[in-house]
């Protein structure tokens, strides 16, 4: 027997720990991934915020929640004081004089429409005053800078284009504040003009608007309303609009007018008609200012500028990681849709073909199998798990206990089963790899059956095993391993994971050759193949996916037996459950990066390379890592999207996973009444799956060292009686 030199245990097969400084700098890094992912994901949250905030939606200037009283708005102003100034404390309403019009555009800047108004306006040489949207500024500051460069006026309609008499004052004096500061940056200028959202004439403004106006003029902004509306929110027509926008007589107007929020093509043709006609009828065009006989725009302050920039940047920084978003919004969708096109369409023809009375894998197998069982500690399951594998039908059967250096009595256990045909061998402490590959030497057979010690099979499992031995080509078989502790909700969530992602993918997997993993809890290997690829493993995390791709690489196929079925006990507390697939999902790309010269070799090592690792990287890691942002889009949309819009996007794809699921359990031959919890595990199993990933994600970049662990085994599996 080969001798191996032990090290530290601190728990589980293959579990060896680090000297003590390596610890050290291993719990540093642990703790430094930790404070990485969160500070990100602060960033991530801060990022969202700001683009929800930025992006908030607004409905046509003629909506309105409500109305009140208008009591305390003063005479002057609901006759006639189209702009209101209440700085200093004094109410100072004022009109355009005679034949003056100030045009002025509300909601913008627009990518699309702000410069084909600005280029009519340039045309007919006619100064406008636009009240802009901070957001909108923020995005698009070049065409703010053109505004001001041109000889228009800027003043502030909001950072957002709430309805600022629902908003709390604090938040009104953001609204403005912002807006001012982000136009101080873009443009170099200070605004003191301002206009509510959803505003109309001077005479519809009511006790709700006043108190508003009051707020402001404190501040230190003019409140700007409107003589004329063209409605052009409604797009009635060019002809409409200039009749709507014509001043009676010889007065002069504040005109409203929009350059963004729709389609404002007929807003551009109507303006091109406009200016000239008043112009004919000897009207001057303005500022709202100029018209009024102020002074020009004051530079902006310091403090404008700096907060200004701080706030055009986290725009775009929050514009830039929605689309971002989106973008792997429609990845994920893209691979969700080829994923289950294929899963519907191959694993229906794997099923149908493997059922089919004239198939089979070639001459009946009966040669004898040594069966290797890893163990250290199994205690309590491995009574139960060598009762079940020494007793199966097939005939030839030997057990072999390979014990890591356990120290509970495993061994003891199996020797008081008394059976003749199992083994137990002691081994040094070197790991599961190790173990196993002490085992294929031991091995008295050729053909090898590789089980977990908390795996029960069925009597006839191992003979349907090693049947697809009848094809020359064939070098590893992969069982079908099913959860065998369901009773409580977490093991439902497993048992549907199971029978969705492990059974109805390997369908997927077989049929296109590209098989990824044998399971540990029930595999069969010839010993020849297992030797050509090399044995098993310390190299990597997962040492049966990595065996798995090496028997591939040496030009043998790998196959999946639905029939022969195994119950493993699933880990029973979501602690466990993480540090398995923490495992797992370290060791999956662990063996892709150690397999990646596939992809560029020639022969069956290339084949595989080609086909398979891309599928895997593309189904089994990157689609996993990018799926949560369907549940972040979701809880996104909800706050501040159109939530019927949100919860029916959600739904569909809901609806997706239960067609699948009831396609897998019914290939399966599962009964459906597990499903009831799949929506449930949406809400946590789904995201526990997704922090397990982004964790192994992360912990592969940074380059950290990830240690087997042992999980606590509670024997429910092996209590339960072997079907037969």
């Amino acid at each position: 027997m080969a001798l191996w030199r032990g090290r530290e245990r601190i728990g589980g097969t293959g579990d060896l720990a680090p000297p003590p400084p390596q610890r050290g700098r291993q719990r540093r890094r642990a703790w430094g991934r930790w404070v990485f992912a969160a500070v990100i994901t602060f960033i991530l949250v801060n990022v969202l915020a700001v683009g929800a905030y930025a992006n908030s939606r607004f409905a046509p200037d003629h909506q309105r929640a409500g109305t009140q009283g208008s009591g305390s708005v003063p005479a002057a102003v609901r006759n006639g004081g189209t702009v209101v100034d209440l700085r200093g404390g004094r109410l100072d309403a004022r009109r355009m004089p005679a034949r003056t019009i100030a045009l002025t555009f509300d909601d913008g800047p627009d990518p699309e429409w702000t410069p084909k108004v600005l280029d009519v306006l340039s045309r007919h040489h006619a100064p406008a005053t636009f009240f802009v949207l901070g957001a909108q500024v923020s995005r698009h500051p070049d065409i703010t800078r053109r505004m001001v460069r041109e000889g228009h006026e800027l003043g502030i309609h909001t950072f957002t284009h709430p309805e600022l008499t629902n908003l709390p004052t604090w938040r009104r004096r953001l609204e403005y504040s912002q807006t001012e500061a982000v136009i101080g940056y873009t443009a170099g200028v200070r605004a003191p003009l301002a206009r509510l959202p959803y505003s109309s004439a001077v005479d519809a403004v009511d006790d709700a608007d006043w108190a508003v106006v009051r707020d402001s003029g404190r501040r230190g902004y003019v409140s700007v309303f409107e003589d004329t509306d063209s409605q052009d929110w409604a797009r009635p027509g060019p002809d409409a609009i200039v009749r709507n926008a014509t001043p009676e007589g010889d007065r002069g107007a504040i005109v409203l007018l929009h350059d963004s929020g729709g389609d404002r093509a007929q807003t551009v043709a109507a303006l091109d008609r406009f200016i000239p006609e008043m112009q004919a009828r000897g009207y001057r065009f303005t500022t709202v200012s100029q018209g009024l006989g102020w002074p020009a725009a004051t530079p902006a302050g310091t403090g404008d500028r700096i907060q200004g920039g701080l706030l055009v940047w986290a725009v775009r920084i929050a514009d830039a990681t929605t689309r971002g978003f989106w973008l792997l919004l429609i990845v994920v969708g893209l691979l969700t849709l080829a994923r289950t096109l294929l899963l519907f369409g191959y694993a229906v023809r794997h099923a149908h073909r493997r059922r089919a009375p004239t198939w089979s894998w070639g001459d009946r197998i009966t040669e004898p199998v040594t069966v290797i069982v890893p163990a250290y500690n199994e205690r309590t399951t491995i009574a139960a798990a060598v009762h079940s594998l020494a007793s199966g039908s097939h005939p030839g059967i030997e057990v072999l206990v390979v014990d890591d250096e356990s120290d509970d009595g495993t061994a003891q256990e199996v020797e008081r089963l008394g059976l003749p045909n199992v083994r137990v061998v002691q081994v040094p402490g070197g790991g599961k790899a190790a173990a196993l590959n002490a085992g294929v030497a031991l091995a008295r057979h050729d053909l090898l059956v590789m089980v977990d010690a908390d795996t029960v099979v069925e009597p006839d499992a191992l003979h349907r095993l090693v049947q697809p031995f009848g094809d020359p080509r064939v070098g590893a078989v992969a069982g079908n391993v099913k959860v065998g502790n369901r009773r409580r909700l977490i093991g439902r969530w497993q048992h549907i994971e199971y029978v969705i992602g492990f059974s109805l993918d390997r369908r997927l997997y077989d049929t296109l050759h590209c098989m990824p993993t044998i399971p540990g809890a029930l595999g069969a290997f010839r010993r020849e193949a297992v030797l050509a690829a090399g044995g098993l493993s310390r190299a990597t995390l997962a040492e049966d996916t990595d065996l798995t791709m090496g028997i591939h690489r040496a030009g043998w196929r790998v196959v999946y037996e639905e029939t022969a079925v195994a119950r493993t006990e699933a880990p029973s507390t979501l602690p466990q459950l993480w540090r398995q697939r923490y495992r797992w999902s370290y060791g999956t790309m662990q063996a892709l990066w150690r397999h990646r010269r596939a992809l560029i070799e020639r022969g069956p090592s290339g084949r595989f390379g080609r086909r398979g690792l891309p599928f895997i990287a593309l189904f089994s890691v990157l689609l996993p890592l990018l799926a949560p942002v369907v549940d972040i889009f979701a809880v996104y949309g909800l706050f501040f999207l159109d939530r019927y819009e949100t919860v029916l996007a959600w739904l569909a794809v809901l609806a997706i996973q239960v067609i699948t699921a009831i396609l897998a359990f019914r290939l399966d031959r599962e009964p459906l009444r597990p499903l009831w919890a799949l929506p449930l595990q949406q809400f946590v199993y789904r995201q526990v799956m997704y922090l397990v990933l982004v964790h192994s994600v992360v912990t592969a970049l940074s380059g950290g060292a990830l240690k087997w662990q042992k999980l606590r085994r509670t024997g429910e599996v092996a209590a339960q009686p072997t079907a037969g």
